[in-house]
């Protein structure tokens, strides 16, 4: 399971950002203070081979007590951290730095959740630290071979069906609506029904026997648990 640093000294932020993580099937260590950060990451790079411990990603703050985020990620790049930037700092030349640095991704702040986990997700693929099986139950999706398997059988679904499952395998427990499904499966300039997402969940429901893990949430869209 992939564990992330979340680097935040708002405790109400650094509190949701992990919630949504782990409700997402991520692990997290959370950290609140600049020089407090400093010390954990020294002590990270000192453990052979970090373990079972292995970061696979930070999500830093910018303004941070102590020691802000752009002097944390020096540390981070030598760790071999991965760095998201979480900021109130919405100007041009904070962002160009921020990028130019190093930095993955840079995110102002306020930020809707779903965008977080989706670009989470895509800087953990583009890292290579991606989750190239995810298991649920007796499915398991293989997404180096972009294959799918229940019981060890082979499942043939359609492209937007497997796109549709990696999206909610990937953010479990996380509920979408049926718009926001559309919009990152089929794109924003898909201008079907969204009826679409019904049929294509009714299928994953019906071929992987998930009709009581793809749930529905009532006038709003589906959440898949586990």
């Amino acid at each position: 399971m992939n564990r992330i640093l979340i680097i935040e000294d708002e405790e109400a932020i650094s509190e949701l950002i992990g919630m949504n993580l782990e409700a997402a099937g991520y692990e997290t260590v959370r950290l609140m203070d600049g020089l407090a950060a400093q010390a954990w990451i020294e002590s990270y790079r000192r453990r052979p081979g970090n373990g079972e411990e292995q970061i696979a990603l930070a999500l830093v703050d910018v303004m941070l007590p102590g020691r802000d985020g752009f002097a944390l990620l020096e540390d981070l790049k030598q760790a071999g951290i991965p760095v998201i930037f979480l900021t109130a700092k919405s100007d041009v030349a904070s962002r160009v730095h921020g990028l130019k640095s190093g930095a993955e991704d840079y995110m102002v702040k306020p930020f809707a959740v779903l965008e977080l986990l989706a670009r989470v997700e895509k800087v953990l693929e583009r890292t290579g630290r991606g989750r190239d099986v995810l298991c649920i139950r007796d499915v398991k999706i293989y997404r180096k071979e972009h294959r799918v398997t229940r019981n060890g059988v082979d499942v043939a679904l359609k492209p937007m069906e497997y796109e549709l499952l990696v999206l909610l395998a990937s953010n479990r427990n996380v509920a979408f609506t049926r718009q926001q499904l559309l919009d990152q499966v089929w794109g924003g300039d898909y201008f079907g029904e969204t009826r679409t997402v019904d049929v294509h969940i009714g299928c994953l429901r019906r071929k992987l026997g998930f009709h009581d893990v793809i749930r529905t949430i009532p006038k709003t869209g589906y959440r898949l648990e586990g």
